[in-house]
C-alpha cells in the first residue's frame, strides 16, 4: 500500500511555489472541495464556504480552484465551450468519465482495460502512477 501525502501538504507546497499563503479562506475552500463526492461547480463551493461563517469572494474560490487543478488535487471536466465542472481526484480511485456535451450529463465509467494499460505503461517507464484521468467528450 502506498502512503499518500496529506492533501493540505500538497496544496501548501503548490502555494509556496507560487509565493502565496495558506489562508483560512483557502483552507475552507479546500475543505469544502474535499468533502464533495460528486462533480461540483465553483458557485456550490462559494455557498458551502459561506455556510461556515467565513467570508469568501467568488474570485477567491475561482483562483483557489485554478491552483488546486494545477496541483493535481482536482480535475476540470469541460462540458462545453463556456462551462466546466470539477471533481476531487486526490487520493481517490482512478476515474473515467463520459461527458455528454449536448446534455451536460456526466457518466462515470469503469474500464479495467485502461487500468491494465496504465499499469503496463508505468512498469515500462519505471514510474508510479499518482493519478490517471480519462475523459470522453461526446455528443449524440
Amino acid at each position: 500500500m502506498a502512503i499518500i501525502e496529506p492533501v493540505c501538504a500538497v496544496f501548501r507546497r503548490k502555494l509556496k511555489s507560487e509565493g502565496l499563503k495558506y489562508t483560512p479562506e483557502r483552507a475552507q475552500v479546500l475543505d469544502a472541495i474535499v468533502r464533495q463526492t460528486t462533480l461540483f461547480e465553483p458557485d456550490q463551493i462559494v455557498s458551502e464556504v459561506k455556510k461556515t461563517g467565513i467570508r469568501v469572494s467568488k474570485a477567491t474560490v475561482y483562483r483557489t480552484i485554478k491552483l488546486l487543478v494545477e496541483a493535481g488535487i482536482i480535475q476540470r471536466v469541460p462540458l462545453d465551450a463556456e462551462g466546466a465542472v470539477y471533481h476531487c481526484v486526490f487520493g481517490r480511485a482512478p476515474s473515467e468519465l463520459l461527458v455528454r456535451m449536448d446534455t451536460r450529463e456526466v457518466i462515470a465509467l469503469h474500464v479495467p482495460e485502461l487500468e491494465a494499460l496504465r499499469d503496463r505503461i508505468a512498469k515500462q517507464y519505471g514510474v508510479q502512477v499518482q493519478v490517471h484521468r480519462f475523459i470522453v467528450l461526446a455528443t449524440a
